[in-house]
Formats: C-alpha cells, sequence, structure tokens
C-alpha cells in the first residue's frame, strides 16, 4: 500500500495527507474547492515549519513531505490507482454516502475505503457501496500530526483482511490503532461528547461559569483542556451533529442536546472557527483568551 488519496481539505483531511505524507506515501488530496486545497497545503506547510523549529524534522523532509502531496478538485482524477482512500469531509450523513457512492464508481476494486466519521455508523456508509467488505471507520484525532490513537471500526461486512491491513497501516504512520465496533459514537465520542454536553448543561443551569467549569475539569481531573474549551477547538456545530447520532441511535434521553449548545449552533457561535463560541476568539480579544485557557 502506497498511495492514498483523503477527501476533504479541511482540518482533519490536511493533517491526515500531512501525516501519511511525513511518512512518504504518494497522497492525493482532494476536495471540490481550489481554495479550500491553498489553505489546506498552507496549514501543512505551516505545521512543517513548526516541527523543523522544534528541531523534530528537517528542511529537506518538510520538502519531501511536501513533494508527496498532489492536490486535485475532482473525486475521479485524484482516485485513480490508490489503494486506499480515506474520506475526511463534514459529518454530514448525507453528503458521506454521497461521496462512498461516487468513491466506489470512480475506485479499483481493490481500493479500501475508509471513513473518518467520528460517530456515523460504518456499516450504513457501507451499504451505500457494493464493496461493504472493504469499506472501514479510520478515526484520527485531531490535531492528526499529534495525537496518536487511530480508532478503527469494523462494518458488519468488513472483512478481517481489510481490518489487520489497516491496522498495520496505522502502526506504519506511527499511530496506536485500537479495534471497536460499529455502534453510534465507537468508543472514543460515546464517552467524550455526553461529557461535553453535560458541561454545557452545567453552565446552562447556572452551577458555574464557563472558566470555573473548564479551571475544575482541568485542575480536578487533570484535563489538559476543559470540556468548553475544547468544544469549541472541535466545534460546536460538529458536537451538535454527534449528539444527534447519539440520540438518535439510542433512543435515550440522556444523550439529547443541551438546548444551550443547539441555540449557540443556530446562532453562528461554533467556537474557533466562527470567532466566538464558549470563548471569544476575535482578534482583538484572540491573545487574551488563549492566555486565559492555557493559564
Amino acid at each position: 500500500m502506497k498511495n492514498i488519496a483523503v477527501i476533504g481539505a479541511g482540518t482533519m483531511g490536511n493533517g491526515i495527507a500531512h501525516t501519511f505524507a511525513q511518512f512518504n506515501y504518494n497522497v492525493h488530496l482532494i476536495d471540490i474547492s481550489e481554495d479550500s486545497l491553498t489553505k489546506g497545503m498552507a496549514t501543512i506547510s505551516k505545521n512543517l515549519d513548526r516541527m523543523v523549529a522544534k528541531e523534530k524534522i528537517s528542511e529537506s523532509d518538510k520538502e519531501k513531505t511536501l513533494a508527496n502531496i498532489s492536490t486535485f478538485t475532482a473525486i475521479k482524477n485524484g482516485v485513480k490507482n490508490v489503494d486506499l482512500v480515506v474520506e475526511a469531509a463534514t459529518e454530514n450523513t448525507d453528503l458521506k454516502l454521497k461521496i462512498f457512492k461516487e468513491l466506489d464508481k470512480n475506485c479499483a476494486p481493490k481500493t479500501i475505503l475508509a471513513t473518518n466519521t467520528s460517530s456515523i455508523s460504518i456499516t450504513q456508509i457501507a451499504a451505500a457501496t457494493n464493496r461493504p467488505d472493504k469499506v472501514i471507520g479510520m478515526h484520527f484525532m485531531n490535531p492528526v500530526p499529534i495525537m496518536k490513537l487511530v480508532e478503527i471500526i469494523s462494518g458488519y461486512n468488513t472483512a478481517d483482511t481489510v481490518l489487520e491491513t489497516i491496522i498495520n497501516l496505522s502502526k506504519k504512520i506511527a499511530k496506536t490503532p485500537v479495534a471497536v465496533n460499529d455502534y453510534p459514537g465507537f468508543v472514543a465520542n460515546r464517552i467524550l461528547m455526553p461529557m461535553i454536553n453535560e458541561a454545557i448543561e452545567t453552565l446552562y443551569n447556572g452551577v458555574a461559569g464557563v472558566t470555573e467549569i473548564d479551571t475544575v475539569m482541568k485542575l480536578g481531573m487533570a484535563h489538559p483542556m476543559g470540556p468548553l474549551q475544547l468544544a469549541d477547538f472541535i466545534g460546536l456545530d460538529v458536537c451538535l451533529s454527534i449528539m444527534k447520532v447519539l440520540y438518535n441511535g439510542f433512543k435515550n434521553p440522556k444523550y439529547a442536546p443541551c438546548p444551550l449548545l443547539v441555540n449557540m449552533v443556530m446562532a453562528g457561535k461554533l467556537g474557533i472557527k466562527s470567532g466566538e463560541g464558549f470563548y471569544d476568539y476575535s482578534e482583538n480579544r484572540k491573545a487574551e483568551t488563549v492566555a486565559k485557557m492555557f493559564a
């Protein structure tokens, strides 16, 4: 396995492309937006610069990594002769099903199709293709070049040989793969998102303020960042989407999204990506906000 296609040049997609390219895989980074591809490559270059500054890699390593990535705006062109596709588009079921139908149509029969979904059923995604035995979940953590975990999720029909191949591949890019079963939210988000949702409920009920809640969890539970800060980092829209998957999947009221979360997303307060969430990330407040969060 040498040639990898990555669908989506956003935060997760460019991180996945960066990681594979750094380990000398030929990467095709695909996005319908040329602007997104330009921004994605700029992010990869900037992250590599940080690694050079920290002496983790050399300038030559950076140039080789960038040279290993080619960009495409059409799936049909980007998936030619690849061994694996990793889809990292928005966490939207209809969009993912549409992408996988197109991938199935345009990829070689041997190609394994992976999704970076953090909560959506692998079995459901696989059912949109004619190769359900070759569809699997590879849930990378953000930021991808740094975080070691990859949650590997087999669908109902995923072949054991495909699972073994993806586990071995994850190890080759210095990740720690953990195989889990195909249930809503898998392991990571089934545990994490209800905790974040409960932190939002705690704020909504007036138990404590934003910084107080995050400080309790950081200092009392040794979390590297508080749950509200983490929600901003993930994106409140993504948090809401995952809570909806959990709620619809389990039909249990404990997974119902907090009304405050719903309202913030409707108001466009999505966290870092929109400049405001539980914290203010506008240019005139950014330095102050970051200083408070990491104090």
